[in-house]
């Protein structure tokens, strides 16, 4: 289904709850909710998907960065209804079986995050950058993270996680 007969499909009329399904992190949930409700708060206050923050509500920070079919989207701006059919993907399923993602343990180990608040938004939006097209550079990282802001200004830090995990990859492809 594209987003743009998502209306017609669902037959959404005025505010009415609608129930639909969305898929997350592997998991099909059937939520009930207004056509209004943004993807972000059907996450958060629906399924309890806590990790994808809520700051801005505008698409300026990124602190609501989720992956949607492997693209990073600010989830503050889209409504929940146009992502049935999508695979969307937030903090919590980028750990599998208990081990965390290899963005997860070099956001740990360089010390990438002071408050934390942005961290999930990062880390998100990082593996979403390497999984559309592999950055060659610092500047070139620094140009597609430019959407995550950080309060505390850990960027150096950030920078260093996601080098670090970028290089684990060209070695492990050698």
């Amino acid at each position: 289904m594209t987003s743009n007969s998502f209306t017609q499909d669902l037959k959404i009329l005025g505010s009415e709850e609608v129930e639909l399904s969305l898929n997350v992190n592997n998991i099909s949930y059937s939520v009930k909710l207004e056509p209004r409700v943004t993807l972000l708060d059907a996450l958060r206050e629906k399924l309890g998907l806590v990790g994808t923050k809520k700051a801005c509500d505008r698409g300026e920070c990124g602190a609501c960065t989720v992956l949607v079919n492997n693209r990073r989207i600010n989830s503050c701006m889209t409504l929940a209804v146009m992502h049935i059919g999508t695979e969307i993907t937030t903090i919590e399923g980028l750990a599998q079986d208990d081990k965390l993602h290899p963005m997860q343990t070099a956001f740990i180990t360089h010390d990438a995050f002071q408050c934390g608040y942005c961290t999930s938004g990062q880390i998100v939006s990082a593996v979403g950058m390497i999984l559309e097209e592999s950055p060659k550079s610092e500047a070139e990282i620094r140009e597609k993270m430019s959407g995550n802001l950080c309060r505390c200004g850990a960027y150096p830090n950030i920078i260093a996680a996601i080098q670090d995990v970028l290089e684990e990859m060209e070695d492990a492809a050698i």
